[in-house]
């Protein structure tokens, strides 16, 4: 179990350390055999389209939406955000969050292009 934490908790993908991390190490000591292969299977998961999934960016899978694992943490991600986060704050679902690195910014004290 041990291991499954310290996977949950050093992805290098800073928002799924926090996020994925805080959840398992307060769910992982009630699971049962069950609980601890749907982890395994979440943490198998890359990075990118896990977050994606989580946040409601993209749909995920069908293999995936139905893990217990993946479902709980991700009703934990989305009650946080309707508690934290203005809709009018988010992007669309279903659209990315960020945009990209090239985008022009349009105004007096911004860069020429890109968000450095």
């Amino acid at each position: 179990m041990y291991r499954l934490l310290y996977r949950s908790k050093q992805r290098g993908f800073l928002e799924l350390d926090l996020v994925l991390g805080k959840w398992v190490d307060e769910h992982i000591s009630s699971m049962d055999e069950n609980g601890v292969k749907s982890l395994g299977d979440v943490l198998d998961l890359e990075n990118p389209d896990l977050w994606k999934w989580l946040t409601g960016q993209e749909q995920p899978p069908e293999a995936v939406s139905s893990n217990p694992v993946f479902s709980a943490v991700q009703d934990k991600v989305m009650n946080n955000l309707n508690s934290h986060a203005a809709p009018e704050t988010r992007a669309i679902p279903g659209q990315p969050w960020v945009r990209g690195w090239d985008d022009i910014k349009k105004g007096p004290d911004s860069p020429i292009t890109g968000n450095q």
